[in-house]
């Protein structure tokens, strides 16, 4: 089996099971625990937010451990915004791109239908990409927060996020991103990039899922979710994750450190691109028709998105599968609906064109023979369902 569905979801690293290891065993303390056990625990907790921190470059006390990507952008939009509103009640409005990940898009919503909240939703060009230039114009003095993807999920475009952070700024808005997909594969130091705000997950990166984190900048208020003993700094409440903590903490370093190269070694982020574009040439080249999805150079390394008009996406999945290659027809976070991807329609696809997406994602170990073999198999797999439609 050829697994191209690393966008979705990645295979525990070992260093990361052997990290946590002991929290699930002999060291189970609650680390608000006054013993030994919760010492430990509290300590190793400790250490995990240091060492995010230190990736991030950022304080440690600028960090949330949460339960994941989707708790993470949850708590980003509807705790910034609410605890901004509270301090400014014109501060009245959200700004969103047309293609976040639901847990961004769908936050924002709540806040509009719950707390009534005005929603702005900024447009991406053909390709995905949300310019400096539509961002300036969709901003108002009533703008609370501003949330932009850093890299998508399904087309795997990248956006230029410092220069849309810079763009919020001058506005003096908030930015934040959800940088689930880009953790791994581009830089995530928050100085850099000008971000107020950032979400990751861990089982993108190697950790087990369950585990995730938001980086908050310190001067930011936070209005919590949940409720309880005043755990993560009163911002998230809850017995914390422990070896989740330790599991991400782990994974993202590693992740990191490959994202970036080992000493004279060159980073992964080249190698698998250069790997992405030639299995991008040869669907193309071998699948009349095919339409790749999201800008053809600004995108993340691991992904590969085509439309292959005149097909059913589903049907091209489960002969892919038959053929023995995973992957996917978009989000994992709409498994089970055949709407055409709102992603795409925001590029202008039209929904019967955009029906037939289909989702290639790569993790760090992919081989070129691995990626030549799943190019045969598009071929092949495309030419059988086109083959039954025409019966």
């Amino acid at each position: 089996m050829i697994f191209l569905d690393a966008a979705a979801t990645t295979p525990a690293r070992r260093e990361v099971l052997e990290a946590m290891w002991p929290y699930l065993t002999g060291e189970f303390g609650n680390p608000s625990s006054h013993h030994s056990l919760g010492e430990a625990a509290a300590n190793a907790l400790s250490g995990a937010r240091a060492t995010v921190a230190k990736v991030l470059g950022c304080r440690p006390g600028e960090i949330t451990f949460t339960s994941g990507g989707t708790e993470a952008d949850n708590l980003a939009v509807k705790g910034i915004a609410l605890a901004r509103r509270a301090t400014d009640p014109a501060l009245n409005r959200i700004v969103i791109s047309a293609i976040e990940h639901p847990a961004v898009e769908e936050s924002a919503r709540y806040l509009q239908r719950v707390h009534g909240f005005d929603l702005d939703v900024v447009p991406v060009d053909r390709h995905g990409v949300v310019t400096a230039e539509a961002l300036r114009a969709i901003l108002r003095p009533e703008t609370a927060l501003v949330c932009i993807m850093y890299a998508n999920n399904e087309i795997g475009t990248v956006q230029p996020v410092r220069q849309l952070a810079e763009v919020a700024a001058e506005h003096g808005v908030p930015f934040h991103t959800d940088a689930v997909q880009a953790a791994g594969w581009l830089p995530i130091g928050v100085k850099e990039l000008g971000v107020d705000a950032i979400s990751i997950s861990g089982h993108k990166l190697g950790a087990p899922k369950g585990s995730g984190v938001l980086y908050v900048k310190g001067r930011l208020k936070l209005e919590p979710l949940v409720h309880g003993g005043g755990q993560e700094r009163g911002r998230r409440s809850g017995t914390e994750n422990v070896a989740g903590a330790v599991a991400l903490a782990t994974a993202l370093t590693l992740a990191h450190a490959e994202q970036s190269g080992h000493g004279e070694q060159p980073g992964l982020a080249g190698p698998v691109s250069e790997l992405r574009d030639a299995f991008i040439r040869s669907v193309l080249e071998t699948v009349p028709g095919a339409v790749l999805t999201g800008h053809p150079s600004q995108r993340l390394p691991s992904v590969a998105s085509f439309c292959f008009p005149g097909t059913s996406g589903e049907s091209v999945l489960l002969e892919l599968e038959r053929l023995g290659v995973v992957c996917s027809s978009g989000s994992a976070c709409a498994a089970g609906s055949d709407a055409p991807s709102p992603v795409l329609l925001a590029l202008g696809i039209q929904p019967e064109v955009a029906q037939t997406a289909v989702r290639f994602s790569f993790n760090s170990t992919v081989t070129s023979a691995e990626l030549q073999q799943a190019a045969k198999a598009v071929a092949a797999a495309v030419g059988s369902v086109q083959g039954l439609g025409r019966r």
